[in-house]
């Protein structure tokens, strides 16, 4: 499929935001997106990239009423030599149709959605910011628009894609952060969306989140939602427990997120010396391993943030800390080589990184 390009006038551009250390993330937006509409009979059609501008939306559309919505997040790099690049796309475009088809949404032509992200970041180039920490944050979104009230799949669906520069996720940057385990409210369960990227998981953990900030954490880690018993991920980022050098993270059972970073940490792992479990973690066990000194690090692992390095955990009132508050050596070294392979400072071995134009 032809992709459109509406030209943009100079009157609707925006000014580049001249101190990228002010960036936050998810503030500000470029100027064009991408949009491609899907209509019952006649299947995905007029993809185009036009001015960014808000939808005209009936407020009876199915989106607004029984949330059929799902997202993807990945980013995009200006190298020091001026080229662009993408992380390992396909993969979003993968999960994407994962979580569409869990949502009884249509299949975006995984072809399409790379094309569409590389056309788009092509035209936007000059968004891309390149201060330390910096990178183009790149939100595919698809919501069901049909105007009608009724519990039923949608006939009519808008694919659109935004991109806003992005600074640390994080205010303090690459810092250890505060963890609240969560063993009242409930995010996910096996059989339910857990596993699909809908704003709905999103919104049911707002609650739980709001009260772990209010007791000064950053993020929530949530129990399994049958026993209250097993780790799962948190909020914005699936976790690891480093013992020694063998890191320890959830399986995949269908109430996680099977994130990109996840799936490139484990990947990455056994060519810094490092040794993956993937099973089910008792909360009670890794708080008797935490206190014994069996764990040495924590961290976690989501396409905004990268790699985040856990100071602390507290559970039932307990308190526990890790590494001392401070980055542990595992947690900086899968840092800077995640990062390093973005932004070309180390080389790709496993070909993840994709050039734009």
């Amino acid at each position: 499929m032809d992709i459109k390009i509406i030209p943009l006038p100079a009157e609707k551009m925006k000014a580049k935001i001249a101190d990228q250390s002010q960036l936050g993330f998810g503030k500000y937006f470029t100027d064009r997106m991408l949009l491609v509409e899907w209509k019952s009979g006649q299947g995905w059609c007029d993809a185009r990239i036009e001015p960014y501008a808000p939808f005209m939306l009936d407020p009876a559309c199915t989106v607004f009423h029984y949330a059929q919505e799902i997202f993807e997040g990945l980013k995009a790099y200006k190298w020091s030599d001026g080229r662009i690049t993408l992380f390992r796309p396909e993969m979003n475009a993968r999960r994407f149709n994962q979580s569409a088809e869990r949502i009884c949404m249509p299949e975006f032509p995984e072809e399409l959605f790379v094309k569409g992200i590389e056309q788009l970041v092509s035209l936007e180039r000059d968004w891309i910011p390149t201060a330390a920490g910096t990178s183009l944050y790149i939100r595919p979104t698809m919501i069901a628009v049909e105007p009608v009230l009724g519990v039923h799949p949608s006939n009519h669906y808008y694919f659109y894609v935004i991109l806003s520069p992005v600074g640390a996720y994080y205010a303090a940057g690459f810092k250890p952060v505060g963890i609240l385990v969560e063993d009242h409210y409930v995010r996910a369960v096996p059989g339910g969306t857990g596993e699909a990227k809908t704003g709905g998981n999103y919104a049911s953990s707002l609650k739980a989140g709001q009260e772990a900030e209010k007791k000064g954490y950053a993020q929530v880690l949530w129990l399994d939602g049958k026993e209250r018993r097993f780790v799962e991920e948190v909020g914005a980022m699936n976790m690891f427990f480093a013992y020694g050098n063998r890191i320890v993270t959830a399986p995949l059972t269908g109430s996680i997120l099977s994130g990109v970073t996840r799936d490139s940490v484990i990947k990455l792992a056994p060519s810094l010396g490092l040794t993956v479990e993937e099973k089910q973690i008792d909360i009670n066990d890794l708080m008797t391993d935490i206190r014994a000194g069996k764990v040495t690090e924590a961290f976690g692992s989501g396409t905004a943030a990268v790699i985040t390095p856990v100071g602390k955990l507290c559970y039932k009132d307990e308190v526990l800390q890790l590494t001392g508050g401070n980055v542990g050596g595992i947690t900086q070294k899968l840092y800077d080589t995640l990062t390093g392979i973005q932004t070309g400072k180390l080389k790709d071995e496993f070909g993840w990184v994709r050039f734009v134009g």
